[in-house]
Parts: structure tokens; C-alpha cells; sequence
């Protein structure tokens, strides 16, 4: 068994698609024709629903195309599964993960390939292999025989990535890799995609972040509403211009937060924490107030807002709603949702969503009573909500019946703060909320959360996006190795600033160790 992280390529790769098409109850893709060569890098963007995932989908072997045929050098090309794909080199990283959470990362990463000695799995090689592995993704400060459940979204992501950089690959497909990555993270993955095509690998790179696709990407094509609507060398593009061929009109480069007046507290965290993962923190957040959380992947910023959230138990420390002179006691979601606060996770998937049920059901999820005559559910009123709020929200779907597990991952997201917004929480968490939504309905989202704040309510963002952060945040607090660090208020911060007292506790960590 070999456990090199990637084995040279064949000299030669090629791949075409021509006339794509695919079709569900409407057309999702049509008339797509592209191809791909050894060691390029081609951008594949669009607005959520374009069709970018599909597409990759149907390469990867995880969907069938309706119309078109795909030549792999030269050769007909039509994988029945993502098994038959790997096996000819072609592998992908998906958005959604592909993880077994109650496994270690090293049984993941070589699941189908344990290594054995006299009928077992041979448990040091298979962590050496593992431990090489995590190297290369940056992975060096986790043991593991670490389950997956344990790690945060981000660093499941660098494990999945990981794991398809095991063995041959000839063709990579990253399906939006670094929506929960920090920067340090973007820059071990560009790292291992400048090393892959210097190797001659190729790489389909799907990202709404515009930035990243100029830096890593030879090419770029752009799907809107299924369509190919560009194929071409992407050095000719601005973003200005990437962004019109997306969404058909040009982003707004600032969001006008409008006046608030911040009032009193709404929320007064004292000293909660749990264990090494969050230290005592403490923090107030006001009415009308935006109050940002950034730091790197695993510094405690959704296990702080898990806490609040009663997501998680708290080994020590208060809450305080409002004015109240007692503590508000949050033992589980439910009592965090009568004391006034809504989460939206980060894990839309695993956490947030009921895969196998309508727009509409999971709209008014948190409020179902409202929606209800004498304890049966009235659809008509469902759907009348629902319809609102895809509406509101520029959620790409059929109808309000459509089923969730249907949508684009962004669209999926969307549906999820539907939720929120409809129970009208004065308090709201959100962890990640622009996670794999595209550029043009970013801003949607932005100016809904300044609506959000201008009515009064208190929102707390975490994000791994700096700019989000200080592009709709009042104030920010950073975090890191645990610890709320540091916290800036607007026009006072820089993203230097910002980044340091990020890396600030585990430097401080690191010389208490060596002291």
C-alpha cells in the first residue's frame, strides 16, 4: 500500500464536455462545452444554482449528464460512480463533506485502504501514514485518533482535502475549499494546488471569492442560470466585470449600515467558558449593535457562540438577558430560544436543516405555532411565509414545496436564516452566515443583517472573512487559543491589528511552554 500523498500523472490529460445538459424537473444545466489539460487551473463561478456543482458532479462521476458526452484522452468518459472517477485519477472535494464523524482522522483519510499485519489494521503504520498526511494540509498540532465529530467544520475540510490527495490524481475539482478556512489555511492549500500543477495535475477550482480565483486560476468560466456564459483566460477580467458576467449586474462595492442608535445591553455575557476551549469570556452586546468574532480556525469562536446557545454546557460562568438583575439559566437550545436567541450554525447540513423536507417546513420550523389551527399545520399560511422569504432573500428554487436537500448549498444557507428571521429573536448568533453564497447575494445578505440591526436586535458574526467583518461590523472581537483577546471598535482597527492578536495566545501558549 502507498501512502505518498500524490503519485505523478499520466504525461498525458485531457478532458472535454460537450453539449451538457441536465435536467431534474427543469434544466439546471444546458449546452455546456469546456475542457481541461494537464496542469491547468480553470475558475468555475457563478450565482448559487448556476450549475458550478452539478457540473463538477457530473465530471466526478457523482451525477449523470442528460444530454452531451464527456472524452477523457481521447476515450469516452462516463463514470458510473465517484469510486469509478478515483480510479482514473479524477477526484473532488466536495462542499458538503464526506466524513465519517464518529471515526478517527487517520481511519478516514485511508478508510479503504487500512493497512493490515496478520488479519488487523496495523495502527502505527496506518498513523504514520495519517500523520504524513495531516503534514501536508497543515494538520501538525492534532492527533490522529482525533474522531471528526471533535474537529470544527474547518478543519474537516482540510482532513477531506487531505484525503483525496492520497494516491493518483490527475484531475482535482475543489468545490468552494476555503469557505471555512482562515487565511493561514488558504495559504496551505494554495501551497499543495501550486505543488499539484507543477506535477502536472489539473484543477477545476469553484470559488465565489474573486480574489482567490485571480490568484490560483489560468482560466475562467462562468455559468449563469446554467448557461456557459464565459471561457476564457481570466487575466483579461477585473472583478467588476467577473461579477457582471455572474449576476448579470454590478456588486456594490460598500453597504450603507444607515443611523442606530446603539441601546441599552441585550446581552450580557460574564465569565462563561468550558475547559481549554473557551476561557472565561465576557461581553456585552447592545441593541442595534453588529458585534463581529473573528480568529483563526479552532481559537473557540463557534464554541463561544455553542455555549450562549446551550448548544454546548458551560463549565462556569452567567448569562444576562436584557435588564434582568438574575441570571437567564441555558441548559439546551430550546431555553436559549424562549430566552430570545436564534443561532444560525455553521453546519447548515449536519445541524441546521431538515434535508429531506420543503422550503417551507424548515422556514417556519422555529415558529410552527404561528403557522398552525388548533394544532394542524396550515399549509397555505406555510407557503405564504415561505414565499415571502424567497422572495426576501433571492432563494433560487421551484417553489416553497421544493424539498431542501434539492438546493445549491448557498440556497440551502439562505433557507436556514429564513428560519431565524421569521421567529424574530432580539438576539441573534451567527456563525459563518455568508458560506458559500455568491457575491451578488452576499449583499442581499449584508443589508438584511443592517435591517436587522436598524430594528434593534443584537447580532453577533462570526466569520473567517476579515472584510465581511469590518465591512458590516460595529465592533470585533478577536479570539484565540480560547481567549477573548482584544476587541476594536470600528475605525479603529487594521487587518494587521486584527491578525495579530489572532496569532497573539498561541504565541503566548508557545513561550509559557518553552519558559
Amino acid at each position: 500500500m502507498s501512502h505518498e500523498s500524490t503519485a505523478a500523472p499520466a504525461p498525458m490529460f485531457s478532458l472535454t464536455l460537450t453539449g451538457i445538459g441536465k435536467t431534474y424537473v427543469d434544466p439546471v444545466l444546458s449546452d455546456v462545452s469546456i475542457s481541461i489539460s494537464a496542469g491547468q487551473i480553470l475558475a468555475l463561478t457563478g450565482e448559487n444554482g448556476a450549475g458550478k456543482s452539478t457540473l463538477s458532479k457530473i465530471v466526478c462521476g457523482l451525477e449523470q449528464a442528460t444530454t452531451g458526452h464527456m472524452l477523457l484522452d481521447g476515450q469516452a468518459y462516463q463514470p458510473a460512480s465517484r469510486s469509478a472517477a478515483e480510479h482514473l485519477g479524477i477526484r473532488m472535494v466536495m462542499q458538503e463533506l464526506n466524513l465519517i464523524p464518529t471515526l478517527s482522522i487517520a481511519e478516514n483519510l485511508y478508510l479503504n485502504q487500512l493497512p493490515q499485519r496478520f488479519g488487523w489494521i496495523d495502527r502505527p503504520r496506518l498513523a504514520q501514514a495519517a500523520r504524513a498526511q495531516m503534514a501536508a494540509v497543515g494538520l501538525t498540532d492534532i492527533d490522529p485518533w482525533t474522531p471528526v465529530g471533535e474537529l470544527g467544520v474547518g478543519h474537516q475540510q482540510m482532513v477531506e482535502i487531505a484525503r483525496n490527495l492520497i494516491g493518483s490524481c490527475r484531475l482535482l475539482v475543489l468545490d468552494e475549499p476555503t469557505a471555512m478556512l482562515t487565511d493561514r489555511e488558504v495559504e496551505l492549500l494554495f501551497t499543495q494546488i501550486a505543488r499539484l500543477q507543477a506535477e502536472g495535475v489539473a484543477i477545476i477550482y469553484i470559488s465565489h471569492r474573486l480574489e482567490e480565483l485571480k490568484r490560483v486560476a489560468d482560466r475562467i468560466a462562468v455559468l449563469r442560470d446554467g448557461l456557459l456564459v464565459c471561457d476564457n483566460a481570466i487575466g483579461g477580467y477585473s472583478s467588476d466585470a467577473l461579477v457582471q458576467l455572474m449576476v448579470g449586474r454590478a456588486a456594490e462595492a460598500e453597504i450603507d449600515l444607515g443611523h442606530r442608535n446603539f441601546g441599552a445591553p441585550l446581552l450580557r455575557v460574564r465569565g462563561i467558558g468550558r475547559g481549554d476551549v473557551v476561557r472565561p469570556t465576557s461581553f456585552d452586546l447592545r441593541a442595534g449593535e453588529i458585534l463581529g468574532v473573528a480568529g483563526l480556525i479552532g481559537s473557540g469562536r463557534t464554541e463561544l457562540l455553542r455555549l450562549i446557545f446551550g448548544a454546548d454546557r458551560a463549565d462556569h460562568g452567567e448569562i444576562f438577558i436584557g435588564d434582568q438583575t438574575q441570571p437567564t439559566v441555558i441548559h439546551s437550545p430550546k431555553a436559549a430560544i424562549a430566552a430570545g436567541i436564534a443561532m444560525i450554525t455553521e453546519d447548515r447540513k449536519g445541524q441546521g436543516l431538515l434535508l429531506t423536507q420543503s422550503i417551507g417546513l424548515n422556514t417556519t420550523l422555529a415558529k410552527l405555532p404561528a403557522v398552525s389551527r388548533f394544532g394542524v399545520l396550515d399549509e397555505p399560511a406555510e407557503s405564504a411565509v415561505a414565499d415571502d422569504y424567497i422572495e426576501r432573500l433571492r432563494i433560487r428554487s421551484r417553489n416553497s414545496t421544493q424539498i431542501v436537500g434539492e438546493l445549491s448549498g448557498g440556497n440551502q444557507q439562505k433557507v436556514v436564516i429564513a428560519r431565524w428571521l421569521y421567529r424574530d429573536c432580539p438576539i441573534m448568533l451567527f456563525d459563518e452566515p455568508t458560506r458559500g453564497i455568491d457575491i451578488g447575494a452576499k449583499f442581499d445578505i449584508y443589508k438584511l443583517l443592517a435591517e436587522l440591526a436598524r430594528q434593534g436586535k443584537g447580532l453577533v458574526i462570526v466569520s473567517s472573512d476579515l472584510r465581511e467583518l469590518m465591512l458590516i461590523c460595529d465592533r470585533i472581537a478577536v479570539m484565540s487559543a480560547g481567549s477573548l483577546v482584544d476587541t476594536f471598535e470600528r475605525g479603529q482597527w487594521s487587518q494587521e491589528a486584527i491578525l495579530a492578536a489572532a496569532f497573539s495566545g498561541y504565541v503566548n501558549n508557545k513561550q509559557e511552554q518553552t519558559s
